[in-house]
């Protein structure tokens, strides 16, 4: 029914396992693009340029928001995230839905300059399964995860600025939630005000 797309800001705690709902509702849908972030941390072993991030300096970072290239960035745990701004409006130009994982302070700040986004909190099942994933992954310092459990706190003072929320408990259900969230998005009136062109052509039918 939409014919433009939708901009679907996906936000959760690092280790939350967002990315791989994210991909796993891709595979359920042709219809969704995910924007690729660009990062100024350092690639993680197994992680690829333009399918993970865009993985750049500091100086070209700068020189990206300095040029307005980027719709939102942040400076995170110690290293800058922004998102790409042409990417996103040519895919909800051309009527393709795209998908960003981007942390709270980057969500506000789309919402903001897209008030027709979608915005998803994903929990994880709790903060001790949380920690125990992070320090699986074997990348960060104990100090490090100390600073993101606490970062995860602070995030979800900001629940009530999202659409919809659900804990991460199944990873196939969690998708299930996700494709039920947009499709319902998709037929909010809202978002279908042409929809009242084609009734009156109707009319003289």
């Amino acid at each position: 029914m939409s014919e433009k797309g939708l901009i679907v800001v996906i936000s959760a705690p690092s280790g939350t396992g967002k990315g791989t709902v994210i991909k796993k509702v891709r595979k359920r849908h042709d219809g969704f693009e995910f924007s690729v972030s660009v990062t100024t941390r350092a690639r993680r072993e197994g992680e690829e340029e333009a399918v993970d991030y865009f993985y750049v300096s500091e100086d070209s970072f700068k020189q990206m928001i300095d040029n307005d290239e980027l719709i939102e960035w942040v400076r995170y745990c110690g290293n800058y995230y922004g998102t790409p701004r042409k990417y996103v409006e040519d895919c909800c130009d051309s009527g393709r839905d795209v998908f960003l994982d981007i942390e709270v302070e980057g969500a506000l700040n789309i919402k903001k300059k897209y008030p027709d986004s979608v915005h998803i909190f994903m929990l994880p099942p709790s903060l001790w399964e949380l920690k125990r994933r992070i320090s699986k992954r074997g990348t960060e310092t104990e100090q490090d995860i100390e600073r993101r459990i606490e970062k995860a706190l602070s995030e979800l003072l900001y629940l009530k600025e999202y659409d919809y929320v659900f804990f991460n408990t199944d990873v196939d259900e969690s998708v299930e939630n996700v494709l039920t969230i947009l499709r319902s998005e998709k037929m909010k009136v809202g978002r279908n005000l042409n929809i009242l062109n084609k009734i009156e052509g109707l009319k003289g039918e």
